[in-house]
C-alpha cells in the first residue's frame, strides 16, 4: 500500500508544481497534500510539528497569492478597474495564448483597466500595469519556493 501513497503523492506534487504557473490549479495546496499522503506509509517520515508547519505556510502563500498582485497594482497607482482587469487578462491570457499570456495577459488587462476609467494616462496606465506583473512574477515565485521546498522533502523522505 505505501508504494500506491508514494506514487499517489508524487503526481500531486508534480500537479503542485505546475498549479504555480496554472491560476486555476491551487498549487501549494496540492503539494502539502502529497506531503500528507507520504505520511500515511509505514515509515510516517514527519513530525506533528512539521506538518503544522507546513499546513500554516501553505494557507499564507495561498492567501499571499491573491494578495500581492493587487499591492503591486495598487502600489504602483492602480485602481479598482486596474486590479479587476489584472485578473481578468491572467484568464484570457492563460486560455487564448498560453503560456506566455498567462504573464502577458495580467499585464495588458491591468493596462485596459486603467485606460477604461478615463482618467489615466498611458504613462499612469503604464505604471499600474508593471505593478500588477511584478506583483505577479512575486506571487508566482512565493508559490514555487513553497512548492520546491515540499517537493524536496517529499522526495527526500520517500524511502
Amino acid at each position: 500500500m505505501d508504494i500506491f501513497w508514494v506514487i499517489l503523492g508524487g503526481i500531486l506534487m508534480v500537479v503542485g508544481i505546475a498549479g504555480c504557473i496554472v491560476p486555476i490549479i491551487p498549487g501549494p495546496p496540492i503539494s502539502f497534500v502529497a506531503l500528507l499522503l507520504l505520511q500515511l506509509t509505514e515509515k510516517a517520515p514527519f513530525t506533528e510539528k512539521f506538518l503544522w508547519t507546513w499546513g500554516l505556510i501553505t494557507v499564507a502563500v495561498t492567501v499571499l497569492d491573491y494578495v500581492i498582485p493587487i499591492y503591486g497594482t495598487k502600489k504602483f497607482g492602480g485602481t479598482k478597474r486596474g486590479v479587476w482587469g489584472s485578473t481578468i487578462g491572467l484568464f484570457i491570457g492563460l486560455f487564448l495564448f498560453p503560456p506566455f499570456g498567462i504573464i502577458i495577459g495580467p499585464f495588458v488587462g491591468a493596462f485596459l483597466g486603467e485606460m477604461s476609467t478615463g482618467t489615466a494616462t498611458n504613462r499612469k496606465a503604464l505604471k499600474a500595469a508593471f505593478g500588477s506583473f511584478i506583483g505577479f512574477v512575486a506571487g508566482t515565485l512565493v508559490k514555487f519556493i513553497a512548492c520546491f521546498v515540499m517537493a524536496y522533502y517529499f522526495f527526500t523522505n520517500i524511502f
